[in-house]
């Protein structure tokens, strides 16, 4: 579409035909617009929307900021609007409702366009439109764009310095004082505020060369929500460095990490802080922690009914090692956290091991560890034993003698909780002895071991049942073709799985995230092959014949009860 667009705007004499191929490059090496790019040769918006509208065939509409009524501009939702660049500016004699969109030929945005008009029952007619027409309507959005372009506003009057280097701060520390202006804090505080309601886990800010772009992480996904001026930069990372308290803002060639608390929507929500330099200046990335978000009932965790049950009996024993493994951000600390508050913490010293800690919990005497002073996961491990513990938690396992005390832990009387990185639940004890750990000692004492993924569910409404039945039921039976056939009975196998469509609330037709887990308790057979031959064949064929589900199993399981849709499952 680009080269054909190119080429009529060649025919219009906008442009000769040698400058296509630089147009082209130029979107690809700067990260460009084709429209950005054409307005820096000089066309103006006018000539370039007569353009559009002759190639798209389509009427043309100039769009004026004072001309714009917010009512009707948000009847297009902001997701969906930033999404597929589409925005409403206006309605007919007739009630027609006028939509401009950048590109008219994206199929995917007239589906999510056609299912938001027949939701509020308003026909539609799509109009040509100019990219500075687009932003024009999405700076009215009262959301974070609304908000910040307000306070850009305000901030450009002010005098700032444009690079880091220039950005001579004071040190608090020297008894100075730092300038803070109040735009800077306006804006930080609508990015923070946004991310929350937007339930973001992360919040990215960083300096391209350009501008400055902040992303937010939500259901795993990165997106960009804001793109601000560059001389903003500068002002912003000040502003956040002050809020930890512990930054040093006259610091810019180390990474330097913090903390701040903020009560947002009458609840106080942690933040985690970690800024890094890069070439363009200091990137920073804020962990959201929200205590009523992270930290779940074992209930709600979306387990199987035998997956609760295996999990509860774990932690009711008085002592032995709980495993669970899986990639940074596949929840295995919101599971470790659901199983703490399943144990009395009134009646049992339960003390945890933390890089970092990541929710403050009641009852529970959290340690962060501290590298850099040489307070390891293994120092920290004997030092708690000396504070007479009945359940403690590791973080993380890293290393052969991080495993053998928290081994050691389990076999003198202690129940012990710890996460370890491998692919896959029958993938932990191969780690293990991998590590160092002698089998015999692994075999008494780890009683459950767990794999966990995250996978993004289905909003509601949007489920469409995947049209390929056939194809689909065979990789069902495929993947089900070893399970003993007295497990398999348990499971209805013959149902649908889902794609998604776009829908009002959710433009990519997902909403949140489910847990998924493979796990296995370690039996008398599983012991004699623990101490006899521990592959992961072995210890996989042994947990098959009890009824172990895989993680892949237990995706297509939540797929068939529309929890998942099929594409989160091909990804495993």
């Amino acid at each position: 579409m680009i080269m054909n667009f190119l080429e009529s705007l060649v025919e219009r004499g906008l442009i000769n035909r040698y400058q296509i191929d630089e147009i082209v490059e130029r979107t690809t090496k700067e990260n460009l617009t084709i429209e950005k790019i054409l307005k820096e040769m000089g066309i103006n918006d006018q000539a370039l929307l007569d353009a559009k509208s002759s190639y798209f065939g389509l009427k043309k509409y100039q769009i004026d900021y004072n001309e714009v009524d917010d009512d009707i501009v948000k009847l297009i939702p902001e997701d969906s609007a930033r999404t597929y660049q589409m925005v409403a500016f206006g309605k007919t004699e007739d009630g027609i409702l006028q939509v401009g969109m950048l590109n008219p030929r994206n199929i995917e945005a007239q589906n999510v366009l056609q299912f938001i008009t027949a939701e509020t029952g308003i026909p539609y007619e799509m109009y040509a439109i100019t990219e500075h027409g687009y932003e024009t309507i999405m700076e009215s959005y009262s959301g974070l764009s609304g908000q910040v372009s307000d306070v850009v506003h305000e901030y450009v009057d002010i005098d700032i310095p444009q690079t880091p280097e220039e950005d001579q701060q004071a040190d608090p520390s020297k008894g100075e004082t730092i300038k803070e202006d109040a735009p800077i804090t306006k804006m930080v505080a609508a990015i923070i505020k946004h991310a929350v309601a937007e339930n973001a886990s992360d919040i990215h800010i960083e300096h391209t060369g350009e501008d400055v772009k902040v992303r937010f992480r939500i259901d795993g996904q990165l997106s960009v929500f804001l793109e601000v001026p560059k001389a903003t930069h500068a002002a912003v990372v000040a502003r956040i460095k002050i809020m930890t308290k512990s930054m040093k803002l006259d610091e810019r060639r180390k990474p330097q990490d913090g903390r701040f608390q903020a009560i947002i929507e009458g609840r106080k929500i942690s933040f985690r802080v970690s800024i890094m330099p890069t070439y363009h200046g200091e990137k920073v990335v804020i962990r959201v922690l929200d205590s009523q978000k992270g930290i779940r009932k074992l209930d709600k965790l979306g387990l199987s009914e035998e997956q609760e049950r295996m999990i509860r009996y774990a932690i009711d024993r008085p002592h032995g090692l709980i495993l669970i493994t899986g990639p940074t951000g596949s929840g295995k600390t919101t599971t470790l956290y659901s199983m703490l508050g399943e144990v009395d913490r009134d009646t049992k010293n339960v003390v945890s091991l933390e890089d970092p800690i990541e929710y403050q919990f009641p009852g529970v005497n959290q340690s962060q560890v501290r590298a850099d002073i040489g307070y390891t996961f293994a120092e920290g491990l004997r030092s708690i034993v000396r504070q007479d513990p009945d359940v403690i938690m590791v973080g993380e396992i890293r290393d052969k003698e991080t495993a053998n005390l928290a081994i050691q832990a389990a076999l003198t009387g202690h129940l012990v909780f710890a996460t370890l990185h491998t692919n896959s639940s029958f993938g932990i004890i191969p780690r293990l002895v991998d590590m160092g750990v002698d089998p015999y000692l692994i075999a008494p004492t780890l009683i459950l071991g767990v794999a966990q993924r995250l996978l993004r569910r289905i909003a509601p409404g949007a489920a469409v049942p995947v049209k390929e039945e056939a194809s689909v039921k065979k990789m069902i039976e495929e993947q089900f073709a070893d399970m003993p056939e007295e497990h398999k009975v348990k499971y209805d196998l013959d149902r649908n799985l889902y794609t998604v469509q776009p829908t009002k609330d959710a433009p990519n037709g997902m909403s949140g995230r489910a847990a998924i887990l493979e796990m296995y308790e370690v039996d008398k057979e599983m012991e004699n092959i623990i101490l006899n031959d521990p592959t992961e064949q072995n210890i996989y064929q042994a947990a098959r014949r009890k009824g172990m589900i895989t993680l892949k199993e237990a995706a297509i399981l939540k797929g068939l009860d529309k929890e998942v849709p099929f594409s989160e499952i091909n990804e495993l």
